[in-house]
């Protein structure tokens, strides 16, 4: 049988896939630096935590403080979440301990401890937001991409804000709209929906990026929504913005476990919608399986997030779809 030619004139062999080393140093580098960018509230925080204890001469006088009370509860090791399970003297209770136990014992420094202490808390709540990053930054770069042809061929286009859950029409600055961006539509051809993250009920689970034929009205509420009606369903992707070569081949294998659950799951409708895969962190054996896929047609696309082409050549095929 003769081998399918893939959609992205790009890709002709696995290699075209794979993350060059400089790539994935580069990475590594945005990563770290949006890191440092989403502790800087944690940090401020913390300056101002010491500014107003400062006030206090011994551990104790803490308490007397009310402006401290959030604080004093955060260097504690109380969580947000946890705080709705405590009344008034549960906290109290938790602050004492948090005193007693280590800030009376480190004696003329205590006001350190309680930065050191209210940090540590913040750090776990900056880890939860780390572990997101890379999927958040991922889909950052494709909407910045796909917004980029927007602008350069003319189309006109509308975004569901995520704060506001608002559809909006497209900006005169969308200076960093893609960090608010919930979906897009646009018409070329035909009305098109792009939507991130949502649950398709025809395969039951989460799907990164979904394109759907309709208008921004037919997001209704309920069963009545365009989400719910398989036909309506263009094409559907998996998008892994990890850069980690290590995680590499167990992000690629729990994508491919969700594109075979889209087939499977569209298959049982006898519809057959396109799907894809965008990823940051491909490495050569990989390339190979995602290659053949796209050969023997399993997979319609693919590209490389790292790779500002293939990011073009995959937006544009799906705004023309």
């Amino acid at each position: 049988m003769a081998k399918k030619i893939t959609t992205n004139i790009l890709i002709q062999s696995a290699g075209d896939l794979v993350t060059s080393r400089t790539e994935t140093r580069a990475g590594f580098i945005a990563m770290a630096l949006e890191k440092n960018y989403i502790a800087i509230p944690y940090i401020e925080e913390a300056k101002v935590l010491k500014s107003l204890a400062s006030i206090a001469k011994e551990p104790m006088e803490l308490l007397k403080l009310p402006d401290l009370r959030v604080g004093l509860l955060t260097a504690s090791g109380l969580s947000d979440k946890s705080l709705n399970y405590l009344n008034e003297e549960d906290r109290t209770l938790a602050i004492k301990g948090l005193i007693e136990n280590f800030l009376e014992p480190a004696g003329e420094h205590f006001i350190d401890e309680l930065v050191y202490r209210y940090l540590l808390t913040k750090g776990d709540a900056l880890g939860d937001k780390a572990r997101n990053l890379a999927r958040v930054l991922g889909e950052r770069k494709f909407l910045r991409s796909l917004i980029a042809i927007f602008h350069l061929t003319g189309i006109a286009y509308q975004w569901k804000d995520s704060d506001s859950n608002s559809w909006l029409e497209k900006p005169d600055d969308d200076t960093g709209i893609e960090k608010r961006i919930k979906a897009l539509y646009w018409k070329k051809k035909k009305d098109r929906l792009l939507l991130l993250n949502i649950n398709v009920p025809m395969v039951n689970k989460n799907v990164d990026v979904s394109v759907l034929e309709g208008l921004p009205s037919d997001l209704k509420v309920g069963k009545q929504s365009i989400i719910h009606q398989p036909d309506k369903y263009i094409a559907l992707g998996e998008l892994k913005g990890g850069i980690d070569p290590a995680g590499a081949d167990e992000h690629w294998k729990t994508a491919s476990s969700a594109l075979n659950r889209i087939r499977s799951g569209f298959e049982n409708v006898d519809l057959k919608p396109k799907t894809f895969f965008i990823g940051a962190a491909i490495e050569n054996s990989m390339a190979v399986e995602i290659f053949r896929h796209l050969q023997n047609g399993d997979l319609s696309n693919a590209a490389n997030l790292t790779i500002d082409q293939h990011l073009t050549a995959i937006g544009d095929w799906l705004i023309n779809l």
